[in-house]
């Protein structure tokens, strides 16, 4: 078995908890002590059908606008990247600096180092400021910043999930914009507030693996 060897590790704001990266071999991960691993390079299936599935419906728009919540690997800006047209432009917010500064050094290559594409632009910060800050500002709005539609460690984010915070992303989004989550599993309540907030949902199941194999994930895709 391949040494797994300590690479960075990182404060997540406002919590007593850190992100740890680790390589070994050929497999970069990130993970939370006393969680296990948060993501890791081989599998990413699931975060690439986030953005197939947002992008799907910009497919008639020559210049979207996008936000992403959460940069991750880099997996899922890659897979809109490919899809998106040459116009187009991608916020990311990452609120953790050092999983941007990872990217850039070390566990991009994996996803085509996507961060090096003109049409990417990084935000190092809450994803929640870009939203309240930018009214009408985005044609698709993709949410990775937790394991599903509830704070993973940061309490903060709950506000995402709200009504309060499916609304304001609501009217972050330009006419028929779309917002697409994922998470790690199903969430019937929260499936009723993204209607509660004016959404129009379909939810969709993915496998993480390429061959459909793993854990059943989920991705909610609300058009407004």
């Amino acid at each position: 078995m391949l040494p797994r060897n300590l690479l960075g590790t990182a404060s997540i704001p406002d919590t007593d908890m850190q992100l740890q990266l680790y390589q070994s071999g050929e497999l970069f991960s990130i993970k939370i002590p006393g969680r296990g691993d948060l993501m890791n390079s081989r599998v990413h299936g699931s975060e690439k059908a986030l953005a197939d599935l947002a992008c799907e419906k910009l497919r008639h728009n020559a210049n979207p606008r996008l936000l992403i919540g959460g940069l991750g690997m880099g997996f899922t800006l890659a897979a809109a990247l490919k899809t998106i047209g040459p116009a187009a432009e991608i916020i990311v917010a990452e609120l953790v600096p050092e999983v941007v500064t990872w990217n850039r050094t070390l566990i991009g290559a994996p996803a085509g180092n996507p961060l090096d594409d003109p049409r990417s632009r990084i935000f190092i910060g809450d994803v929640a400021d870009v939203i309240r800050q930018e009214p009408a500002g985005f044609d698709a709005i993709l949410m990775d910043v937790d394991n599903g539609p509830e704070a993973l460690v940061r309490r903060k984010n709950n506000w995402l999930y709200s009504t309060a915070g499916l609304k304001a992303t609501r009217s972050a989004l330009r006419l028929h914009g779309v917002l697409a989550v994922w998470s790690a599993g199903p969430d019937h309540p929260f499936s009723k507030r993204l209607r509660q907030a004016g959404f129009d949902v379909r939810e969709h199941v993915v496998r993480p693996h390429r061959a459909g194999k793993g854990p059943r994930h989920h991705i909610w895709i609300g058009t407004s």
